[in-house]
């Protein structure tokens, strides 16, 4: 016959435990949401300032998930301005135009810091 004998609790660990458990407070994650949208549109290119203003965000909850979605609700003839001018585009007369990184380096360090305050309050 084995027999085991525990001495204490585990309230440390169990406190811990449900620290982490918890998710980023959404105020804060809407907080950066936006600071991701002020610097998508400081970032993208300026014709006519359409795509630029037409920048907003979703915060989708799901199944113990949380994310962002940026979002841009400039439509031309059912293509989406944001994307081709990130990607490119070919012309009506077949020629290319060549596509700008901007979306990626404009919420990167918003992205950084949402990973950074998660860690923190994870710790």
């Amino acid at each position: 016959m084995i027999r085991v004998k525990q001495k204490g609790n585990y309230s440390k660990i169990d406190k811990y435990l449900s620290r982490i458990e918890k998710p980023i407070k959404i105020n804060t994650l809407k907080r950066y949401a936006q600071e991701g949208v002020i610097a998508l549109m400081d970032a993208t290119p300026e014709k006519t300032g359409t795509t630029k203003n037409s920048w907003y965000y979703k915060i989708i909850q799901k199944e113990g998930n949380i994310r962002i979605e940026y979002c841009n609700s400039n439509i031309n003839d059912g293509v989406n301005i944001a994307i081709i001018l990130q990607y490119g585009h070919g012309t009506g007369t077949g020629g290319w135009v060549e596509g700008r990184d901007y979306i990626n380096p404009a919420v990167q360090p918003v992205f950084d810091k949402i990973a950074k305050k998660a860690l923190e309050e994870v710790i």
